[in-house]
């Protein structure tokens, strides 16, 4: 592997530099109106990049905040047609080189909106913008690989002679919902465990009428909300730190996107009760025809009747019933324990270096980089999974 600091050195990039390579303008800048058309219009859906949601992420959440825009105009250079929240590769990973990385809208999704009705005029177009802010290559992370916004941006690569570079992939859990409930789960889970979780919702029933509710008119999803922040605050991610209601810009974000989201029915949180006492909710989010489950909280105190996987039980019955929605999106990572075995349609995620110029050395050293941050995390999270067993 290059050394990357030797190689720096003989052709510098230093934080300034970098700097450079930040996009044109704040995404504070892009028009709401325009970009909400734009997501009307998105060649493929993402709820996290909807801008009621990343605007929030991007002026309060911890560590996600500030993030600028590549956009993509039409040939009257008046339509938005799309859209890239970037940030700096000194700021996402004090790489003193000069690219431009998606700015992460908190949920595992950063595929970009393009326009479906010019998809290759607006990646061009992308591509372009990131060049003329100085960048020398678009790092894209948590991207759909197959996905349409994915593969107009390849096409416009493969006509300039360039080529994307995978740095590291999974596959992840996604709902058919244009099946039958029933039917799906019982293929997925089987019989036989269908009746054990059967069985467990009876004995949950000894605590007051089991019940499953879809918050989603601004009125009432506040209330919702803070009923999902405490039970997610409660478990094992209140114990680490990370639940969202523990760090104050995350708190500010969540309660402010939700409730905009809900004023155009691009957001509802679902609970489930057992009697008065809510023992699961989850956030999710809509754009077009798929669902994204963004979040689960639970109350440990019920882990014996399985609270999470009764609720996305009814999270699949309630989705496959809505004529609206074709699919749903986990967001979750690798191999999830509880949504894998329920939810058994699968797509690739990834991060994918793209260059933007042919020939450019400069691109070679972003990769090396970019490989030694991936095996160093990787060590981490093996060393993370040695010491939690």
């Amino acid at each position: 592997m290059v050394d990357i600091a030797q190689q720096a050195a003989i052709n510098p990039a230093s934080a300034k530099d970098a700097g450079v390579a930040r996009a044109g303008v704040p995404l504070t800048t892009i028009d709401p109106g325009q970009w909400r058309a734009l997501a009307q219009r998105a060649v493929e859906p993402n709820g996290y990049y909807l801008p009621a949601w990343e605007l929030a992420v991007s002026a309060t959440a911890r560590g996600r905040t500030e993030a600028s825009a590549l956009p993509a105009f039409d040939g009257s250079s008046t339509r938005l047609i799309g859209l890239m929240p970037v940030i700096s590769l000194w700021r996402a990973w004090k790489i003193p080189l000069p690219a431009l990385v998606s700015a992460h809208p908190y949920g595992t999704l950063c595929s970009p909106p393009i326009d479906r009705d010019a998809p290759i005029e607006a990646a061009a177009s992308l591509l372009q913008r990131a060049r003329e802010a100085g960048a020398h290559a678009l790092v894209l992370n948590d991207v759909a690989l197959n996905g349409a916004a994915m593969n107009a941006l390849s096409q416009v690569l493969s006509r300039d002679g360039l080529k994307p570079r995978v740095l590291s992939s999974y596959v992840r859990a996604s709902l058919d919902a244009t099946q039958d409930s029933e039917t799906l789960l019982r293929d997925a889970l089987g019989t036989k465990k269908l009746k054990e979780l059967r069985r467990l919702r009876h004995r949950l029933e000894e605590h007051g009428p089991v019940t499953f509710d879809v918050a989603r008119r601004p009125d009432e999803i506040a209330s919702a909300l803070e009923t999902f922040l405490q039970l997610e605050a409660s478990g094992w991610k209140g114990q680490r730190g990370t639940a969202l209601v523990q760090h104050a810009g995350d708190a500010t974000f969540i309660r402010r996107a939700v409730p905009a989201l809900a004023e155009t029915a691009q957001c509802e949180i679902i609970t489930l009760r057992a009697g008065a006492t809510p023992i699961a909710a989850g956030i999710v989010l809509r754009h077009q025809d798929r669902a994204f489950f963004f979040k689960l909280g639970i109350d440990e105190r019920f882990a014996r009747y399985s609270p999470g996987v009764q609720l996305t039980l009814d999270l699949t019955r309630h989705l496959c019933a809505d004529p609206a929605i074709a699919s749903a999106d986990s967001t979750a990572g690798a191999d999830h324990p509880m949504i894998n075995p329920i939810w058994r349609g699968r797509f690739a995620i990834g991060d994918v270096l793209i260059p933007l110029r042919r020939h450019d050395p400069v691109v070679a050293l972003i990769y090396g980089a970019l490989v030694g941050v991936n095996a160093a995390h990787e060590a981490a999270r093996r060393m993370v999974r040695r010491l939690r067993k």
